[in-house]
Protein backbone atom coordinates (compact mmCIF):
# COMPACT_ATOMS: atom_id res chain seq x y z
CA UNK A 1 0.00 0.00 0.00
CA UNK A 2 1.28 3.66 -0.85
CA UNK A 3 1.52 6.31 1.66
CA UNK A 4 -0.83 8.07 -0.51
CA UNK A 5 -3.40 5.07 -0.09
CA UNK A 6 -2.44 4.85 3.77
CA UNK A 7 -4.46 8.19 4.18
CA UNK A 8 -7.21 7.79 2.14
CA UNK A 9 -7.85 4.89 3.67
CA UNK A 10 -8.01 7.01 7.43
CA UNK A 11 -11.89 7.12 8.17
CA UNK A 12 -12.92 10.82 8.91
CA UNK A 13 -14.65 11.70 12.09
CA UNK A 14 -18.12 12.26 11.98
CA UNK A 15 -20.95 14.77 13.66
CA UNK A 16 -24.40 14.10 14.08
CA UNK A 17 -26.95 16.87 13.68
CA UNK A 18 -29.83 16.56 15.67
CA UNK A 19 -33.36 17.91 14.53
CA UNK A 20 -36.14 18.09 17.36
CA UNK A 21 -39.15 19.30 16.05
CA UNK A 22 -42.26 20.18 17.34
CA UNK A 23 -45.27 18.91 15.03
CA UNK A 24 -48.41 19.79 17.80
CA UNK A 25 -51.77 20.90 16.89
CA UNK A 26 -50.24 24.92 16.94
CA UNK A 27 -47.63 24.15 14.81
CA UNK A 28 -49.89 23.46 11.50
CA UNK A 29 -50.03 25.59 8.32
CA UNK A 30 -46.99 28.23 7.96
CA UNK A 31 -45.38 27.02 10.57
CA UNK A 32 -45.09 23.63 10.07
CA UNK A 33 -44.59 24.77 5.95
CA UNK A 34 -41.51 26.51 6.81
CA UNK A 35 -40.19 23.98 8.84
CA UNK A 36 -40.32 21.67 6.03
CA UNK A 37 -38.97 24.32 3.12
CA UNK A 38 -36.22 25.20 5.46
CA UNK A 39 -34.75 21.90 6.06
CA UNK A 40 -35.27 20.60 2.53
CA UNK A 41 -33.14 23.39 0.80
CA UNK A 42 -30.71 23.14 3.51
CA UNK A 43 -29.56 19.63 3.09
CA UNK A 44 -27.67 20.72 -0.19
CA UNK A 45 -25.43 23.37 1.79
CA UNK A 46 -24.58 20.71 4.70
CA UNK A 47 -23.70 18.01 1.95
CA UNK A 48 -21.12 20.70 1.24
CA UNK A 49 -20.06 21.41 4.36
CA UNK A 50 -19.56 18.07 5.06
CA UNK A 51 -18.07 17.49 1.59
CA UNK A 52 -15.46 20.24 2.16
CA UNK A 53 -14.44 19.22 5.98
CA UNK A 54 -11.76 17.13 6.20
CA UNK A 55 -12.41 16.67 10.22
CA UNK A 56 -15.80 15.31 9.92
CA UNK A 57 -18.85 13.75 7.79
CA UNK A 58 -22.19 15.00 8.49
CA UNK A 59 -24.68 12.73 9.87
CA UNK A 60 -28.45 14.09 10.17
CA UNK A 61 -30.90 12.51 13.20
CA UNK A 62 -34.16 13.88 13.35
CA UNK A 63 -37.30 13.74 15.97
CA UNK A 64 -40.76 14.83 15.65
CA UNK A 65 -43.19 15.23 18.61
CA UNK A 66 -47.01 15.74 19.56
CA UNK A 67 -49.02 14.05 21.33
CA UNK A 68 -45.61 11.17 21.11
CA UNK A 69 -42.29 11.29 20.00
CA UNK A 70 -40.71 9.16 17.23
CA UNK A 71 -37.54 9.33 15.70
CA UNK A 72 -37.96 9.93 11.60
CA UNK A 73 -34.40 8.43 10.89
CA UNK A 74 -35.42 5.68 12.98
CA UNK A 75 -32.49 3.66 11.76
CA UNK A 76 -30.40 5.98 13.59
CA UNK A 77 -28.14 9.15 12.06
CA UNK A 78 -28.01 9.39 8.27
CA UNK A 79 -24.82 10.36 6.35
CA UNK A 80 -25.90 13.82 4.20
CA UNK A 81 -24.91 12.44 1.30
CA UNK A 82 -27.85 9.70 1.78
CA UNK A 83 -30.41 12.04 3.30
CA UNK A 84 -34.06 13.21 2.02
CA UNK A 85 -36.54 15.19 3.99
CA UNK A 86 -39.60 13.31 4.34
CA UNK A 87 -42.32 16.05 5.36
CA UNK A 88 -44.28 16.05 9.04
CA UNK A 89 -47.33 17.14 9.48
CA UNK A 90 -48.86 18.41 12.73
CA UNK A 91 -51.57 18.12 14.85
CA UNK A 92 -51.52 16.92 18.77
CA UNK A 93 -49.92 18.20 22.09
CA UNK A 94 -46.19 18.72 22.80
CA UNK A 95 -44.73 15.57 24.12
CA UNK A 96 -40.93 17.44 24.75
CA UNK A 97 -40.55 15.34 27.77
CA UNK A 98 -41.34 12.12 25.78
CA UNK A 99 -38.73 13.95 23.18
CA UNK A 100 -36.49 14.34 25.60
CA UNK A 101 -36.65 10.61 26.61
CA UNK A 102 -36.16 9.31 23.39
CA UNK A 103 -33.17 11.46 22.49
CA UNK A 104 -31.23 10.42 25.85
CA UNK A 105 -31.96 6.84 24.64
CA UNK A 106 -30.60 7.69 21.51
CA UNK A 107 -27.26 9.57 22.90
CA UNK A 108 -25.57 6.57 23.79
CA UNK A 109 -22.71 3.77 21.59
CA UNK A 110 -25.21 1.46 22.12
CA UNK A 111 -27.72 3.03 20.13
CA UNK A 112 -27.47 5.99 17.54
CA UNK A 113 -23.94 7.02 18.50
CA UNK A 114 -22.27 3.41 18.12
CA UNK A 115 -20.08 4.33 15.04
CA UNK A 116 -18.95 7.90 16.84
CA UNK A 117 -16.13 6.58 19.29
CA UNK A 118 -13.32 9.30 19.28
CA UNK A 119 -16.03 11.36 16.48
CA UNK A 120 -17.07 14.81 17.59
CA UNK A 121 -19.92 15.55 20.17
CA UNK A 122 -23.44 16.03 18.23
CA UNK A 123 -24.76 19.56 17.99
CA UNK A 124 -28.93 19.88 18.38
CA UNK A 125 -31.01 21.85 17.25
CA UNK A 126 -34.41 22.11 18.58
CA UNK A 127 -37.60 23.80 17.01
CA UNK A 128 -41.16 24.57 18.96
CA UNK A 129 -44.02 26.79 19.24
CA UNK A 130 -45.63 26.22 22.81
CA UNK A 131 -45.92 25.06 26.19
CA UNK A 132 -44.39 21.65 27.28
CA UNK A 133 -47.86 18.91 27.84
CA UNK A 134 -46.11 15.89 29.98
CA UNK A 135 -43.29 15.37 31.82
CA UNK A 136 -40.90 18.05 30.58
CA UNK A 137 -38.85 18.55 33.88
CA UNK A 138 -38.48 14.36 34.47
CA UNK A 139 -37.07 14.46 30.76
CA UNK A 140 -35.10 16.59 30.76
CA UNK A 141 -33.57 15.87 34.62
CA UNK A 142 -32.95 12.64 32.71
CA UNK A 143 -30.88 14.16 29.61
CA UNK A 144 -28.98 15.77 31.54
CA UNK A 145 -27.25 13.04 33.42
CA UNK A 146 -26.07 11.64 29.34
CA UNK A 147 -22.58 13.19 28.84
CA UNK A 148 -23.57 12.89 25.01
CA UNK A 149 -26.12 15.66 25.56
CA UNK A 150 -23.38 17.53 27.95
CA UNK A 151 -20.58 17.92 25.45
CA UNK A 152 -23.06 18.75 22.76
CA UNK A 153 -24.09 22.31 21.67
CA UNK A 154 -27.53 23.12 21.84
CA UNK A 155 -29.61 25.95 20.24
CA UNK A 156 -33.36 26.51 20.06
CA UNK A 157 -35.82 28.55 18.39
CA UNK A 158 -39.39 30.01 19.68
CA UNK A 159 -41.52 30.03 17.20
CA UNK A 160 -44.16 32.87 17.75
CA UNK A 161 -45.03 34.63 21.19
CA UNK A 162 -46.68 31.17 22.91
CA UNK A 163 -43.05 29.61 22.30
CA UNK A 164 -41.89 29.02 26.41
CA UNK A 165 -38.29 30.82 25.78
CA UNK A 166 -38.02 30.04 29.36
CA UNK A 167 -37.87 26.44 29.34
CA UNK A 168 -36.19 26.16 25.48
CA UNK A 169 -33.12 27.66 27.69
CA UNK A 170 -33.75 25.51 30.35
CA UNK A 171 -32.73 23.17 27.79
CA UNK A 172 -30.00 24.11 25.68
CA UNK A 173 -28.10 26.10 28.93
CA UNK A 174 -28.80 29.21 28.38
CA UNK A 175 -31.10 32.01 26.61
CA UNK A 176 -28.25 33.34 24.51
CA UNK A 177 -28.72 30.42 22.64
CA UNK A 178 -32.55 30.42 21.79
CA UNK A 179 -33.48 31.89 19.26
CA UNK A 180 -37.24 33.82 18.70
CA UNK A 181 -38.89 34.41 14.70
CA UNK A 182 -42.52 35.59 14.55
CA UNK A 183 -43.25 34.80 10.75
CA UNK A 184 -42.44 31.65 8.55
CA UNK A 185 -39.69 34.19 5.93
CA UNK A 186 -37.63 34.59 9.50
CA UNK A 187 -38.84 30.97 10.25
CA UNK A 188 -36.92 29.83 7.24
CA UNK A 189 -33.97 31.93 7.35
CA UNK A 190 -33.16 30.93 11.23
CA UNK A 191 -33.45 27.05 10.64
CA UNK A 192 -30.96 27.35 7.63
CA UNK A 193 -28.36 29.90 9.47
CA UNK A 194 -28.35 27.46 12.85
CA UNK A 195 -28.42 24.08 10.48
CA UNK A 196 -25.18 25.66 8.93
CA UNK A 197 -23.34 27.46 11.44
CA UNK A 198 -23.88 24.55 14.20
CA UNK A 199 -22.47 22.08 11.47
CA UNK A 200 -19.72 24.30 10.46
CA UNK A 201 -18.83 24.81 14.54
CA UNK A 202 -19.69 21.42 15.66
CA UNK A 203 -17.34 19.68 13.26
CA UNK A 204 -14.19 21.10 13.90
CA UNK A 205 -11.29 20.51 15.92
CA UNK A 206 -10.64 23.67 18.66
CA UNK A 207 -8.03 24.58 20.71
CA UNK A 208 -9.09 23.73 24.29
CA UNK A 209 -5.84 23.82 26.01
CA UNK A 210 -7.55 26.20 28.97
CA UNK A 211 -10.50 23.27 29.69
CA UNK A 212 -9.37 20.37 31.45
CA UNK A 213 -10.54 17.50 30.20
CA UNK A 214 -14.09 15.87 31.81
CA UNK A 215 -13.84 12.50 33.89
CA UNK A 216 -17.23 11.30 32.49
CA UNK A 217 -19.12 7.99 31.99
CA UNK A 218 -22.59 7.65 30.09
CA UNK A 219 -24.78 4.98 31.63
CA UNK A 220 -22.62 3.80 33.63
CA UNK A 221 -20.74 2.49 30.65
CA UNK A 222 -17.04 3.48 30.38
CA UNK A 223 -16.43 3.19 26.47
CA UNK A 224 -18.50 6.42 26.78
CA UNK A 225 -15.87 8.01 28.34
CA UNK A 226 -13.46 7.33 25.32
CA UNK A 227 -15.96 8.20 23.22
CA UNK A 228 -17.54 11.58 24.23
CA UNK A 229 -15.09 14.43 23.54
CA UNK A 230 -16.69 17.37 26.30
CA UNK A 231 -13.64 19.26 26.77
CA UNK A 232 -14.35 21.47 23.37
CA UNK A 233 -17.75 21.91 24.42
CA UNK A 234 -17.93 25.42 26.00
CA UNK A 235 -16.00 26.49 23.48
CA UNK A 236 -17.92 25.43 20.84
CA UNK A 237 -20.85 26.49 22.48
CA UNK A 238 -19.47 30.30 23.08
CA UNK A 239 -18.17 30.37 19.41
CA UNK A 240 -21.94 29.34 18.20
CA UNK A 241 -23.72 31.95 20.13
CA UNK A 242 -21.39 34.55 19.06
CA UNK A 243 -23.03 34.23 15.80
CA UNK A 244 -26.51 33.56 17.48
CA UNK A 245 -26.11 37.38 18.64
CA UNK A 246 -25.42 38.75 15.45
CA UNK A 247 -28.70 37.39 13.62
CA UNK A 248 -30.79 38.33 16.37
CA UNK A 249 -29.66 42.08 15.96
CA UNK A 250 -30.43 41.44 12.37
CA UNK A 251 -33.66 40.12 12.95
CA UNK A 252 -34.54 42.58 15.61
CA UNK A 253 -33.25 45.49 13.19
CA UNK A 254 -35.32 43.93 10.18
CA UNK A 255 -38.77 44.89 11.70
CA UNK A 256 -40.10 41.19 12.23
CA UNK A 257 -43.35 40.84 10.79
CA UNK A 258 -45.85 38.86 13.00
CA UNK A 259 -47.44 35.42 12.16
Amino acid sequence: MSLNEAVEAIPRKSMVLFFLIDTSGSMSGSKIGAVNAAIEEVIPELKDISANNADAEVKIAALEFSHSASWITSAGPVPVDDFSWRYVDAGGNTAMGEAFHKLNEALSTKTFMQDAVGSFAPAIFMLSDGEPTDDFAGGLAELKTNNWFKAAIKVAVAIGDDANKNRLAEFTGSMESVLEVHNAAMLRKMIKFVSVRASQVASKSVQVNSIKPAAIAVNGQDNENQAVDATAAPVKQAALNEQLAQIKAEAAAGGDDEW
